[in-house]
């Protein structure tokens, strides 16, 4: 799958939090629609790829740690589904019989050419860039 809904939420929590404010998990989903079943294990997800720090108790949330300039959407898709492939046959050895042999697959050699444009054009632009464009 290319991006999944959780790396689309992902980023919209990051924007959430972009502003360096800490943000109840109830007002992070509020503005960027994000439903709170996702909310709690992508920013699990975030926090233990060090984007986010919890504060517990009653002023407790959620605040982003890192900044902006030092992170690309393709460390918060990957910090959220390792998985970033594009088709199955480019993770999945078994997922193919024409990946190998003597005639390796030309669908499987040009989709592994737009998965290696899909991860330089998610790298190419840290998170502040973007922030900044909108």
């Amino acid at each position: 799958m290319l991006l999944t809904r959780e790396c689309d939420y992902g980023v919209r929590i990051i924007r959430a939090l972009s502003n360096g404010e800490k943000k109840m998990v109830k007002t992070i989903c509020m503005e960027e629609k994000v439903p709170d079943q996702y909310a709690y294990k992508i920013l699990k997800k975030l926090e233990k790829a060090g984007f986010v720090q919890s504060m517990r108790g009653r002023d407790g949330g959620y605040q982003l740690i890192k900044s902006l300039d030092t992170f690309s959407l393709y460390d918060v898709v990957i910090s959220i589904d390792e998985n970033l492939f594009i088709a199955g046959c480019l993770y999945d050895d078994d997922f193919c019989s024409f990946r190998d042999g003597e005639h390796p697959c030309k669908v499987h050699k040009e989709l592994d050419r737009v998965q290696q444009v899909l991860v330089k054009e998610l790298k190419a632009k840290k998170i502040t860039e973007i922030m900044e464009a909108s």
